[in-house]
């Protein structure tokens, strides 16, 4: 069973919403995507529960554009951040993107700033920790979108890109390589049918 988020309104009936935060089916159409989360708040999706907005970055390393999506809690911290990856829905991301305050804050930092901080945080039992995920949307009775997860296998590409985030962002953890993917890659081109009825499996975290 996956981990499951608060319910939020998808638009189909009066409930509370967060306006300042995407919608739960906005993040779920983003495919797979690497999730940085602080586990001594909770689990994977402890810090999209505790989100009131959200903000678009956009930074620059040796490797090109690097893309993510930062929460923020009520006291203004951090909680919750998804980075763009080779294996998730560019089209997705930049329709989703365009809609959230572009991040400025730490684009302007020195390097020495960033990993000082990200040392502090560590020293002090507030560091991040890294997975892959594909978000899903579970319909509720009331009509309310509820946020779940569950882990996603990525390609040779995306597992390079995840790691160089993770060392980049001091954060602990692994990610899984779809074995599959490249077993099928090998063997050349072939035809794979979706799945009866459009079921996505969850399992837990």
């Amino acid at each position: 069973m996956a981990r499951h988020g608060p319910a939020v309104g998808d638009g189909s009936a009066p409930v509370q919403a967060r306006p300042s935060l995407p919608r739960p089916r906005q993040l779920a159409e983003l495919g797979s995507v690497l999730c940085l989360y602080r586990p001594q708040r909770g689990g994977e999706l402890a810090g999209w529960m505790q989100a009131v907005r959200a903000e678009a970055a956009t930074g620059v390393d040796s490797d090109g554009l690097q893309e993510s999506l930062s929460f923020f809690d009520d006291g203004g911290q951090c909680c919750w951040r998804l980075f763009l990856l080779p294996d998730s829905d560019f089209l997705a991301w930049d329709m989703l993107a365009a809609q959230l305050p572009v991040q400025c804050g730490d684009a302007a930092q020195g390097v020495a700033d960033r990993l000082w901080r990200r040392l502090a945080g560590r020293l002090g039992g507030n560091g991040w920790r890294v997975c892959a995920l594909r978000l899903h949307v579970l319909a509720q009775e009331s009509h309310a979108a509820t946020l779940a997860a569950s882990p996603a296998p990525l390609s040779t590409l995306g597992l390079a890109a995840a790691r160089r985030i993770a060392r980049q962002e001091g954060a602990e953890g692994e990610v899984r390589l779809d074995e599959c993917c490249c077993a099928r890659a090998a063997a050349g081109p072939a035809q794979v049918s979706p799945p009866s009825g459009g079921e996505v499996p969850l399992v837990k975290l």
